[in-house]
Formats: structure tokens, sequence, C-alpha cells
């Protein structure tokens, strides 16, 4: 009978190993990695110019980043390397005279898998552009 238990006690504890129970968790999604931006290439436009590409120099670029102009994701974003974006800004987002804050957004990324956590999206401090 001692035989039997023991038995039974090894193939319980391989079958919960197996499956992998206590060995791994999903921690939830990490911190992805914070964009930066150093420089913004023109920084200032004319009201009622034509529309221009605007260049954004910086760091911490994802592939897949998004230059938000006034908080809106911009389509148009390009990327060109780690540190520098270039996005199409239409007339009509300079008609007018004012300023507009630009931010980069990495967005969030999923793994796949059991156990995979992913990163939550992160966006850079703003940096302003003006319109004379």
């Amino acid at each position: 009978m001692k035989t039997l238990s023991t038995v039974l006690l090894a193939i319980l504890a391989t079958i919960t190993l197996a499956c992998g129970y206590g060995s791994n968790y999903n921690s939830g999604a990490s911190t992805g990695t914070m964009p930066a931006i150093a420089q913004l290439s023109p920084n200032s436009a004319t009201a009622g110019s034509q529309a221009f590409t605007l260049t954004v120099n910086g760091s911490n670029f994802a592939t897949n980043a998004m230059v938000n102009w006034g908080g809106a994701a911009q389509s148009s974003t390009a990327y060109v390397n780690g540190g520098k974006l270039t996005v199409a800004v239409p007339a009509s987002a300079i008609a007018n005279a004012g300023s507009v804050q630009v931010t980069v957004t990495n967005p969030a990324t999923t793994t796949g898998g059991l156990y995979g956590n992913g990163t939550t999206a992160q966006t850079s401090a703003p940096m302003t552009f003006t319109i004379n």
C-alpha cells in the first residue's frame, strides 16, 4: 500500500510540474521603451502656409511609433530610424496662428503564447510647434 501511495504521489507531482503550474506566470504587461523628442524640424510655420513634412528627431522610436499632432495620431507617420520620424502636416493644420503640442507614442505590444506579457504604450514629453 505504501508503494502504491508513493507511486501515485510521484505521478501527481510529475503531472503538476509538467503542466507548468507555479513555474511561469503572467505578471502583466511591462513598461515599454519611452520615446524622447530632441528637436522638431522645422519648429515653426507661418499661418496659412502650404503643407509640409515635419521631421521629429529624438531617441527610442519604435518602428511602428506614431507622431501625435495636438493629441491626434497621424497616420502619415513614417519611420526613418530609431532617432527620426517624418510626418506630413496638411495646410489645414497650420491655417491659424497658435501652438501645437507634438508627441511620439510607441504603441503597446503583445507577446504570444500562454505566458506572453507584452509592453504598455509609452508617449514622450510634448514639444511645442509654433504657428506664427
